[in-house]
């Protein structure tokens, strides 16, 4: 399904008009026993620099390294925030979650939270859900726990998870992670410690969450979705706990490694050989899409309990590169062009692509920032992607346009930093030095100027809605 991409002149590169992509051509509408399956597996606080295909040198990821050899491997590729629940809402919405009030300065939603993501907003599920899609989530949700705030009323036929992040509900009384893990790379929490409900649906099943058996749960549940619904399209949205903290790692993995963290990232690998091999057993994998890639950057105030942004710079919460360029493999024998993409893509791109491969019209009565990559994926022509807002408790701190990204706020996160503001902004050209050590704001006055009018017009695009990361439960 094509796209025809209009775009401003900046820096000699076209850009997309506010809002995204273009509206689609009609798409040919596919007999349903031929849509393609997609299946996203989304890592937690997994850094860039975390896997073997991108360039960790000891973390044993052979699942993931043999789809980033046999798909695509995404070098370039965002998510629309720096921390948990605006990131998973842009996802499944292709939405910079402002437009939805799942970003403000509270940032994430907490057990103690009265809202959630906005029925009204339209997720993949519900989109594809028109076409004969059934669709299943597995693993944490975090966008938010009341019945109607779950995956069953987002256009999802099933889940099962944990509501919220695997630290929360934290017992009073129990250890101070941040210390142990600081003492102790192999140090491991207390299941018990952490009062984590799992749920199946709308019931809760099971609380506190065994976390030693959550990776290898997760997995044996979205297999058997898969197993359930091969004769139909399907959409697979397996989101894992780790690599957030508190660690976990079942006695299968527990101990392979010198650290806990790497124990954990291998069961996440073997959780993703997992699915494939199911897709393959049932003939599924040249009709399948898998993406895998993780909500934010690694957690670094956690040592070796946090993962690796590589050569990137900053982690969770922080608009440096390292909280939001993330490790991404796309994977599909019968769909996927094999190589590595260089352009940009956002997991803001994941709704619009989804629907252009299945044949159907993404939503057209609300802005989408998403692109379809779709022409990207079969290797038939460059992302239509050059720009990236970097959101920050409400507020843009940075913008990527082109190669150029300037920064107006810059802060280190979870140490107690206060944020620091910068006139003229920061200016750094990714594709000279994606470590962004060398200010060329001095250089570039110009390009300064054009990436402010590109913000200016981006903020005229968002509407004040209600901030649901505010509403608390009354007591």
């Amino acid at each position: 399904m094509g796209r025809h991409i209009r775009g401003l002149a900046i820096g000699g590169l076209a850009l997309g008009l506010l809002g995204g992509s273009a509206a689609p051509e009609a798409p040919v509408e596919a007999p349903v026993a031929e849509k393609p399956n997609f299946v996203v597996i989304f890592a937690d606080d997994m850094g860039y620099g975390d896997l073997g295909a991108f360039g960790h040198p000891l973390f044993k990821t052979p699942n993931l390294d043999e789809l980033a050899a046999e798909g695509q491997r995404w070098t370039q590729f965002y998510v629309a925030a720096n921390v948990c629940t605006p990131s998973r809402a842009a996802l499944l919405t292709g939405r910079y979650p402002i437009r939805s009030g799942m970003m403000g300065p509270r940032r994430v939603l907490f057990p103690d939270s009265g809202g959630g993501l906005p029925a009204d907003e339209i997720t993949i599920a519900e989109a594809l859900a028109g076409a004969g899609y059934v669709s299943g989530a597995f693993g944490k949700w975090h966008l938010g726990h009341l019945p109607r705030y779950l995956p069953t009323h987002q256009g999802f036929s099933t889940y099962w998870g944990i509501p919220y992040s695997n630290d929360m509900d934290k017992v009073a009384g129990s250890p101070d992670y941040r210390a142990e893990a600081a003492a102790d790379a192999r140090w491991q929490a207390n299941p018990a410690h952490f009062n984590v409900p799992i749920i199946h649906d709308e019931t809760e099943i099971e609380r506190p969450a065994d976390q030693f058996t959550i990776t290898r749960r997760y997995t044996e549940k979205a297999i058997e979705f898969i197993r359930a619904h091969e004769d139909q399209p399907f959409f697979v949205y397996l989101a894992h706990s780790m690599m957030h903290i508190p660690l976990f790692a079942s006695k299968d993995f527990d101990g392979r490694n010198a650290s806990l963290y790497a124990d954990a990232i291998e069961e996440v690998d073997w959780s993703v050989g997992q699915i494939v091999a199911t897709l393959k057993e049932l003939g599924l994998e040249k009709r399948t899409l898998v993406v895998f890639t993780s909500d934010n950057g690694p957690w670094l105030v956690f040592d070796t309990h946090g993962g690796s942004a590589g050569l990137l710079r900053g982690g969770k919460g922080e608009t440096w590169e390292g909280g939001q360029r993330e490790p991404t493999v796309v994977w599909g024998p019968g769909i996927v062009s094999p190589g590595v993409v260089r352009g940009m893509g956002s997991t803001l791109d994941l709704l619009p692509t989804f629907c252009a491969l299945a044949g159907v019209e993404p939503p057209s009565d609300r802005i989408l920032d998403g692109h379809d990559l779709s022409a990207v994926i079969r290797g038939e022509g460059e992302s239509p992607r050059q720009e990236m807002m970097y959101y920050h408790s409400g507020e843009i701190r940075a913008a990527r346009v082109g190669p150029f990204k300037a920064h107006w706020v810059t802060q280190t996160e979870y140490r107690g930093t206060p944020p620091v503001r910068h006139d003229p902004p920061l200016l750094f050209n990714l594709e000279e030095d994606p470590s962004e050590k060398f200010d060329v704001a001095a250089r570039h006055p110009e390009v300064i100027e054009r990436i402010a009018e590109r913000v200016a017009a981006h903020r005229k695009s968002v509407k004040p809605v209600p901030d649901q990361l505010a509403i608390r439960l009354e007591p």
